[in-house]
């Protein structure tokens, strides 16, 4: 019988890990499963684990010296010459023992979730491990080293012919997926994020539109510093209703960076757990009205992990089995087994403590602005004859 919905996980994943100060932390993932079983809403027979992507399965967008040097970094064998050309050993993403299998078990969850739904075993799939969308095809940056998504849609492309909206609301720009698919008509790719003024990686402008034949299918929708909740999700709700009636997938890929929030540690957004509460279930309306449903979703960013992360991405599943959103207590167990690990005072409640922040004197100003930004990267589609 096909199921609602699959989530794919095993401790496989946690392995992905840089070091125990790095700001990239699997723990999430095991919190964000534990916040959702506490409160009853995901069973054993809900968990599918991940298979490790195959090197054939990496190549189909990343180069095969890439994967060699990311292998032998990962046993301790590259030199370090290898940070200034293929993007390892830096700060940001540093060497770790088993680099290439921990990987290769991100990208590989993810296309266990192409999978589970391209073949009609679960209507929506979720791997919170993925989402790494800085990865480039010969280079790691930003945290990752495979890119996951850009992997999946090819595998989407060549494996189920499928017309592929990509949609990333990570606070960082989604680089790695847009220029993998920069002029390929097939893919289409949405990013909400905040400008490149003032954060990595700098890119996705709205005049970043695509090239050749993919020119028009690459929207960058760069939102600017302390935006709250109500602009944000005014240019999420109008972007991706537009561009899913523009394009048509055959099968929506959202990328699901929780960094957004204001409490988050790398970022300049206002945001609260309001978005993440729409966020997803926009997105099955959308792939109900255009994919039959098909939606596959990944993780990405997010940087509290203790206040934000699990909350926000216990909506993505709730969205997905159709549950309402929670109001009140967390349940007081899961309270109760993370605060001694955690260095600040958990969120006792679903929703953000109000205010949560002091008023922003710039609101109408940077509303506005937005606004304005919204109306240039939509105006291709909109003057369509």
């Amino acid at each position: 019988m096909k199921k609602d919905a699959i989530f794919v996980f095993s401790e496989d994943q946690l392995g992905y890990s840089f070091s125990d100060t790095h700001p990239f932390n699997q723990k999430r993932i095991v919190m964000t499963l534990d916040l959702l079983r506490k409160s009853n809403a995901i069973h054993d027979e809900d968990i599918i684990a991940p298979r490790i992507a195959a090197d054939s399965e990496l190549l189909l967008a990343h180069d095969e010296k890439f994967i060699e040097i990311v292998k032998k970094a990962g046993r301790g064998e590259a030199g370090k010459e290898v940070a200034d050309i293929y993007g390892i050993g830096t700060e940001d993403t540093p060497i770790f023992h088993g680099m290439h299998e921990a990987s290769a078990t991100l990208v590989g969850g993810t296309l266990t979730a192409v999978d589970q739904v391209m073949e009609g075993h679960a209507r929506y799939a979720v791997n919170l491990g993925g989402g790494l969308h800085h990865g480039f095809q010969g280079k790691a940056s930003g945290f990752c080293v495979y890119n996951d998504s850009s992997v999946a849609i090819k595998y989407l492309q060549q494996k189920y012919n499928a017309r592929v909206l990509y949609v990333d609301t990570d606070a960082h720009h989604g680089d790695g997926v847009q220029w993998t698919f920069y002029d390929d008509p097939s893919v289409c790719t949405l990013s909400i994020h905040e400008t490149g003024r003032y954060l990595f990686p700098g890119t996705g402008n709205v005049t970043e539109r695509g090239n050749g034949a993919g020119y028009g299918t690459s929207f960058n929708f760069p939102i600017d510093a302390f935006t709250e909740d109500e602009s944000f999700l005014d240019i999420y709700k109008t972007s991706l209703r537009e561009i899913a009636a523009f394009f048509k997938p055959d099968v929506l890929l959202t990328q699901n960076g929780a960094d957004a929030h204001y409490f988050d540690p790398l970022t300049h957004l206002y945001g609260t757990m309001e978005i993440y509460k729409q966020i997803p279930r926009l997105a099955r309306e959308i792939a109900e009205e255009y994919c039959d449903g098909r939606w596959i979703a990944v993780g990405g960013g997010g940087y509290d992990i203790w206040r934000v992360v699990p909350r926000a991405w216990s909506q993505i599943w709730l969205a997905m089995k159709q549950l309402p959103s929670p109001n009140g207590a967390l349940p007081q167990d899961w309270l109760d087994r993370w605060q001694p690990q955690s260095p600040v005072p958990l969120i006792g409640t679903w929703d953000d403590p109000a205010p949560l922040y002091e008023p922003i004197p710039r609101k109408s100003e940077i509303t506005e602005k937005n606004a304005q930004m919204a109306n240039r990267a939509l105006h291709m589609i909109r003057n369509e004859v």
